[in-house]
């Protein structure tokens, strides 16, 4: 039986990594330049592991020579996608979501009771939609009269599944403001335990659900009022930027609001019936979704 490779020495070849990238954009539209093959290695010598495999060279050709790709497509792409993300980053959204969006959108809908849908896109483990939610239902403590519900996707199955457990390490939500980790979050009886959950009300507000933004359309809700999209347009070129907030804006109510990553400002800026009302946020018209023509 072989023995398998010490990390060191153990490596995808050239046409392996090639292919793997080659797989990897055309699928989720991330690009993997050379630069990154020792990352991706890294990543996958977990799965290696698990396959009972001898190094990354039997992995590769588990893909490509005996026709395994289809079968081990979900697991490389959990493999090799980034999912960082963090309670309340980029808080200044959040604030804009409760301060603006919420009152805006309550004004222009005219409704006794605000009904809100909000979507996360690459969703990750789930901090983005519970701050979301976190947020909302400290509107609807305070007397808003409001209702919401929040889906959040992503392609990772693995992070999708995390979410939907919702446990979480103490020391990730810390930037959770103490006031709302006594409403929010549950700890465990035993001390010595370094994990939180969010509250079973809290979660009954969220679902998620599996979704590649490189789909050619996407199975849900076009009335949806907010989708945050955050720091995942960066990974792609500026063509699948387009498509991808084309095919967002299009799903959301007139009035309705995209908020992208700090780092992505002018990424929706292509975009017709998109309107910039604040850094990173645009608002929709009548007609979002459509790409303007160059």
């Amino acid at each position: 039986m072989a023995q398998p490779q010490t990390d060191a020495f153990d490596r995808l070849n050239d046409r392996h990594f090639t292919a793997i990238a080659q797989v990897i954009e055309t699928r989720v539209g991330i690009k993997l330049p050379k630069t990154k093959q020792t990352m991706v290695e890294g990543r996958l010598r977990k799965r290696v592991r698990a396959l009972g495999l001898a190094d990354l060279t039997a992995y590769g050709d588990l893909l490509f020579k005996k026709d395994g790709l289809n079968a081990e497509l979900v697991h490389l792409i959990d493999c090799v996608t980034t999912n960082k993300t963090d309670f309340f980053r980029e808080p200044s959204h959040f604030e804009f979501l409760r301060d603006v969006a919420v009152p805006q959108l309550a004004r222009r809908r005219g409704e006794r009771q605000l009904n809100l849908k909000i979507w996360s896109a690459a969703c990750s483990t789930g901090a983005e939609a519970y701050t979301a939610a976190m947020v909302l239902q400290d509107l609807v403590n305070a007397g808003t009269p409001l209702r919401f519900s929040i889906l959040g996707t992503d392609i990772s199955t693995e992070v999708v599944r995390d979410a939907r457990a919702a446990i979480y390490p103490r020391d990730f939500v810390a930037p959770v403001p103490a006031a709302m980790q006594q409403r929010y979050l549950m700890r465990a009886r035993n001390p010595r335990d370094t994990v939180v959950r969010i509250t079973p009300e809290l979660r009954r507000t969220v679902h998620f659900e599996r979704l590649n933004l490189m789909d050619e359309s996407y199975p849900f809700d076009r009335d949806v009022d907010v989708i945050f999209c955050r720091n995942v347009l960066i990974y792609f070129d500026k063509p699948t930027q387009l498509a991808v907030i084309s095919r967002l804006a299009s799903h959301l109510r007139p009035g309705g609001y995209l908020m992208l990553g700090h780092s992505e400002s002018m990424a929706g800026s292509g975009i017709d019936g998109l309107n910039s009302v604040a850094p990173t946020i645009y608002q929709a018209g009548q007609a979002a979704g459509r790409r303007t023509a160059a």
